[in-house]
């Protein structure tokens, strides 16, 4: 999904963009058990995004819809509060802290040590998010695609 136009993006999700988050939700459900658990995870995950302040919504909105058009696979769920993503064995691979949670400057895209981000003997598993910009979401989606691989 590519980056809003700047006099859209700080307006969070689109009605349809919500609607059919819901929609997928209600699809989740209705596969059962195992997708009514992934259904509860993402709405979790939403309405902590609806929760926020309008610059983090805007992008904790658009780190969502990135890890979840390069990694469909994850699941989505909230994980200390905050929004994250993990692989099939519940164990988080990433996660979005908003600045507003404990008073931050900036936004952060985290990583667990479930993400395949080794490189040495040293290497960054968090990165500071202030705005967002096609340059920033190529990178999201490297780090996304770095992290399962």
């Amino acid at each position: 999904m590519p980056a809003k136009s700047p006099t859209n993006e700080s307006d969070g999700f689109s009605a349809e963009e919500r609607a059919a988050m819901k929609e997928r939700a209600a699809e989740l459900r209705a596969e059962g058990k195992k997708g009514a658990k992934k259904a509860e995870g993402l709405e979790a995950v939403l309405d902590r995004i609806a929760q926020m302040a309008p610059e983090d919504r805007a992008l904790a909105e658009r780190v969502h819809a990135t890890v979840t058009a390069t990694a469909p696979e994850l699941l989505a769920k909230t994980w200390y509060g905050m929004p994250a993503y993990a692989n099939a064995d519940g164990k988080i691979i990433l996660f979005f802290q908003d600045s507003g949670k404990f008073n931050y400057r900036y936004s952060t895209l985290g990583f667990q040590e479930t993400a395949n981000l080794d490189d040495g003997d040293m290497w960054p598993v968090s990165y500071a998010l202030q705005k967002w910009s096609p340059m920033v979401e190529q990178k999201v989606v490297e780090l996304v695609t770095a992290a399962l691989s």
